[in-house]
């Protein structure tokens, strides 16, 4: 009786969202990196609360991510959501020379070719619609920010016309595994020179970092669930997961960073933190300083057991209600 009851409050509540106006997104990735963009997005597919203005694919081989972006919404049934490609990079700019090499999950869809990503510049498409949409967008940014580096370089404005742009970004107080030394976190490390444009962009900026971020881990028991849930979306994240973990087979469980950062604006009265000053340094550093006037939030603590049941109750009951 208690699941049916809990069953019927997300339905009701799904409703009452519908029928609200909804929060346009735009989503900057690094899909079919590590695993945890594809649970990103999923979230997002299953979140009613969003409307979708585009995925963007960001740094190292992003025709691939876009292909395999393009799959995951076909397979989930969202092919009117536009997937646009941005500039292939290396996997750390300006230290590396080569375009970063190819992910186990790129075979996931090796032979998929309709639909196709959107042909448009991918910072094009972020100008372009902030300004359409001023102090409406959130745009989401959990991967590198080479794209936002583009963006910037164009119009240093711009930023400041999202409603708020929150990157999974940063390493503050803690590091990887809950480490209780900060990290060079990847998404900052990988384009030194873009983070740093990033936090001095003067937007309204909320840092998801390691703080939060590194708690929050797919376990065997809700993998399983995911597993015999069987729809297509489950199917394709499960079909993912499974080459993205035979790839990185060191790694004991999966650690879904990004989900935390599309998480924090559904539900963020889970989270607590503060604002402050944020600086990044030569070797990727995300540094803090409470003493001179803020340029974002940092978040620092998270109700981890309700966020996992919050998310893995969307992604179970995703397509039991129309999303869109």
């Amino acid at each position: 009786m208690e699941k049916i009851i809990s069953l019927i409050l997300v339905l009701t509540t799904s409703i009452i969202v519908l029928a609200q106006e909804k929060q346009k997104i735009i989503f900057d990735c690094d899909f079919a990196g590590d695993i945890d963009d594809a649970f990103a997005v999923a979230l997002i597919l299953s979140s009613p609360e969003f409307e979708i203005l585009g995925l963007i694919m960001d740094h190292g081989n992003t025709p691939l991510r876009a292909r395999t972006a393009c799959k995951f919404l076909h397979e989930a049934g969202r092919d009117d959501i536009p997937v646009i490609v941005g500039k292939p990079t290396p996997a750390i700019v300006g230290i590396d020379k080569e375009i970063a090499g190819y992910s186990y999950q790129f075979y996931w869809s090796e032979d998929f070719k309709k639909p196709e990503p959107v042909k448009v510049n991918a910072a094009d498409f972020i100008i372009e619609n902030l300004k359409k949409y001023p102090h409406e967008i959130i745009l989401f940014t959990v991967g590198p920010v080479c794209n936002i580096k583009e963006v910037l370089q164009k119009d240093k404005e711009v930023l400041k016309l999202a409603k708020k742009v929150v990157s999974m970004f940063g390493s503050f107080y803690m590091g990887y595994n809950s480490g209780p030394v900060p990290d060079a976190e990847w998404n900052v490390r990988a384009d030194v020179e873009a983070s740093k444009m990033l936090v001095s962009a003067g937007a309204d900026i909320i840092y998801v970092g390691l703080d939060v971020s590194t708690f929050v881990k797919l376990d065997e028991k809700n993998l399983n669930r995911l597993l015999f849930r069987q729809s297509p979306l489950t199917n394709s994240l499960c079909g993912l997961y499974s080459l993205w973990r035979y790839e990185s087979y060191s790694q004991p469980e999966a650690n879904l960073f990004d989900v935390v950062a599309v998480g924090s604006v559904l539900w963020p009265e889970l989270f607590s933190g503060k604002k402050t000053n944020v600086r990044v340094n030569e070797k990727g550093y995300t540094l803090v300083d409470d003493s001179i006037e803020s340029n974002g939030e940092i978040l620092l603590a998270i109700n981890t057991d309700e966020f996992i049941k919050r998310i893995m109750e969307r992604y179970l009951t995703q397509n039991l209600y129309k999303s869109h």
